[in-house]
């Protein structure tokens, strides 16, 4: 027993330090390159290994040498801040912009593409001033690509002169990225609220991309309505006055949404559909805001767009033609 007290100091110290080592070298790889990148890890490897080879000779002189080595790296870490200058992919070149006038929101940036394939666009960004007397619905879009469980977020506002706009909380990615869960863990990626046409978001998601794209009616009150329509719009102006990192848990396209519906409900309940998001619609249902008629199974069943929708629905727009029949 006194063997086992003696050594387990030692096993302690050994998990703590390979732990945050291996912490360390991830946020170094995906965040320094070069010869900046070789010679940090190179750096943290001695250390790690000097800081255990030292623990079993002079424990207080490892814990020492430890702390001295975290405190280095996370020094280093708070270094890491979100821009807004960096050289972005085209369809996230601009994050929604919003000023208010009483009644009136005029959103800028607004994305409005009309998408030839999955990755080729005519690009345009438009301006559009909304009336929020005339606010008169709110839609939910689940979109699925692989794992049913997980699935990008958006919600779409509707106005009774036929116009939507829907919100979508995305990475920010540079022209030269591509999207890694293990990357949003570690500051690699910046947030941004886009601001589309449904034609453009919803389109490409459904038609191009060949996503299970599912839209779910939301039932709140005109008061609900506004103040979910104004939450966006301060985050819009937040993320416009200072730029904040993704996170791929803290801070995606559900638990930034959730934490704009908290300001209709404080006391929302905290739900694994936060992370498994394809699950959100029991959790409005469970709220009792999913609209549609119906079991649950038959509302989900019902909510899947078609590919092609305003081929199916000639002259009609393409906001028309995927509530049509609905």
């Amino acid at each position: 027993m006194s063997r086992f007290f003696h050594i387990l100091p030692h096993v302690l110290f050994s998990f703590i330090t390979l732990a945050g080592a291996a912490w360390s070298a991830t946020a170094l790889w995906l965040n320094t390159d070069g010869a900046m990148r070789t010679f940090a890890l190179a750096l943290l490897v001695a250390l790690t290994l000097g800081a255990l080879r030292v623990q079993f000779h002079k424990r207080r002189l490892g814990w020492a040498l430890l702390a001295i080595t975290a405190l280095a790296v996370l020094g280093w870490y708070q270094t890491i801040t979100p821009r807004a200058d960096r050289h972005w992919a085209p369809d996230v070149a601009h994050g929604v912009t919003a000023r208010v006038s009483g009644d009136q929101v005029t959103l800028s940036n607004l994305r409005d593409f009309e998408w030839q394939d999955r990755t080729t666009a005519t690009q345009a960004w438009v301006s559009q001033t909304y009336d929020l007397t005339q606010l008169d619905s709110v839609d939910m879009f689940t979109s699925v690509w692989g794992n049913p469980d997980i699935a990008h977020l958006l919600v779409s506002f509707g106005f009774a002169d036929g116009e939507q706009v829907a919100f979508s909380v995305e990475i920010r990615r540079e022209a030269d990225e591509v999207f890694s869960e293990l990357g949003g863990f570690f500051r690699q990626f910046e947030l941004v609220l886009i601001g589309a046409k449904e034609r453009d978001i919803v389109k490409l998601r459904a038609d191009h991309r060949g996503e299970d794209v599912r839209m779910f009616p939301v039932d709140l009150s005109p008061e609900h309505r506004r103040q979910m329509f104004m939450s966006y719009v301060a985050l819009a102006q937040d993320l416009e006055a200072e730029p904040q990192f993704y996170n791929t848990i803290s801070a995606n396209c559900t638990t930034v949404v959730y934490g704009l519906a908290r300001n209709l409900q404080s006391d929302l309940p905290i739900d694994s559909s936060l992370i498994l998001s394809g699950r959100l619609p029991q959790y409005l249902e469970n709220l009792g805001v999913l609209g549609g008629e119906g079991s649950l199974q038959d509302r989900y069943d019902a909510a899947l767009l078609p590919a092609g929708a305003e081929a199916l629905h000639p002259g009609l727009s393409y906001s028309q033609a995927i509530r049509a029949g609905r």
